[in-house]
């Protein structure tokens, strides 16, 4: 499965994290509504797009060592700290790991947001996005992006860049996923937008009201199909 879309914004307090909900596996829907932001730590989240097992993995296996850094120093995870490993693990496989990440998060030094690219390159921007919807989504943030913006304002700039690809992508679609990192806080807005509702199903649901019926039933002995050899002899031992 493919998780294609996500782009990340940086507003005056913190970083606003945005994802479609679907998962394709070739040119079939595989689901629907499926989680792209993934958890790294109280702090920090992070967005995939490529393979989603490669992204699922990544994220937790950096996730996990996060959590044991915090419990040996007793501090709160950096976002530094998170993209140093990411994209060491990233650059260890030369690419054979399809997971480019966006990872967004806000410690003590402010918020910030980081692309990594599956060879483990790195990029530091005010706006991001990756996935095959990428492009439409990046038309909207170039066209209105601005400095200082609030957090409702950076939320419907974070929604209409994931719809401009769900509308505009064949890979992307159903959702839209929002997370918003302050210091101190966050939210996470699971189906903050549904532009796609299912309207066609009948309120009765489905019925089946034909069923075929069995006509006749003939039950035929084994041994009139096959001759049965008995052969005798000691048991085996186990």
């Amino acid at each position: 499965m493919e998780l294609p879309l996500i782009s990340y914004t940086v507003f005056q307090d913190g970083v606003i994290l945005g994802a479609d909900t679907r998962a394709t596996e070739g040119p079939i829907v595989a689901d629907k509504n499926c989680e792209k932001i993934h958890y790294m730590a109280p702090n920090i989240y992070c967005c995939g797009a490529g393979t989603a097992a490669d992204t699922e993995a990544v994220t937790d296996n950096i996730s996990s060592q996060l959590k044991l850094h915090r419990y040996h120093t007793g501090r709160e995870s950096r976002v530094v700290t998170a993209l140093t490993l990411l994209k060491s693990h990233l650059f260890r496989y030369q690419g054979h790991v399809s997971a480019a990440l966006v990872l967004g998060g806000v410690d003590v030094t402010g918020p910030h947001l980081h692309t990594i690219y599956p060879h483990g390159s790195t990029d530091t921007l005010p706006y991001a996005t990756m996935g095959s919807g990428s492009l439409a989504a990046m038309a909207i943030f170039e066209s209105e992006y601005r400095e200082g913006l609030t957090r409702d304002e950076g939320i419907n700039l974070v929604t209409k860049a994931i719809c401009s690809g769900i509308f505009n992508d064949l890979g992307s679609g159903s959702n839209v996923d929002v997370c918003v990192i302050e210091k101190g806080k966050k939210e996470y807005l699971r189906n903050h937008l549904t532009p796609n509702p299912r309207t066609y199903i009948s309120s009765r649901g489905y019925t089946f009201s034909k069923k075929a019926e069995v006509l006749l039933t003939k039950i035929t002995p084994l041994k009139e199909l096959v001759d049965v050899i008995e052969v005798g002899g000691d048991a085996m031992e186990e």
